[in-house]
């Protein structure tokens, strides 16, 4: 029997990718996992989402997705996963809401999944864990 590990990447945060590469590599080598690792680029940049101004024109979609699974890509190297066990996912949209539907849809056994240093307003965990740790359907694992 083979597990289905879903490993989401913050391609902007490298402090947090170092932090589950042993958690990955330890769960994968259980049953010889299938390892799917995604990367979510955000619909709307950040700022423009908080209401701030910007003037600058954005890259196509198509584009930021090309760059993000090329990324993404990048980082995988640093697992020591092998390669036919490594599927990548780029989607768009709210990152914990692409989340849940891959796990889903692939289905997963298990989510991990890295968490930034919460502040008072997430509390416990970052926005992004919490949501996934309280709608996902398996077992996740929080790297902090």
């Amino acid at each position: 029997m083979s597990r289905t590990i879903l490993v989401p990447i913050d391609i902007s945060d490298s402090e947090l990718t170092q932090r589950v590469i042993s958690h990955v590599e330890n769960e994968a080598k259980i049953d010889d996992a299938q390892v799917h690792f995604l990367t979510v680029i955000p619909s709307l940049p950040y700022y423009a989402s908080l209401g701030l101004a910007y003037s600058a024109e954005l890259p196509a979609m198509d584009d930021l997705k090309a760059e993000g699974k090329s990324q993404l890509e990048d980082i995988i190297q640093k697992f020591n996963i092998p390669t036919d066990r490594i599927h990548i996912h780029v989607a768009e949209g709210a990152p914990k809401d692409k989340i849940l539907e891959l796990a889903k849809t692939l289905p997963a056994d298990l989510i991990i999944i890295a968490s930034h240093r919460p502040d008072i307003t997430t509390y416990l965990l970052g926005s992004n864990a919490a949501a996934v740790v309280r709608h996902a359907e398996c077992s996740v694992l929080v790297v902090r």
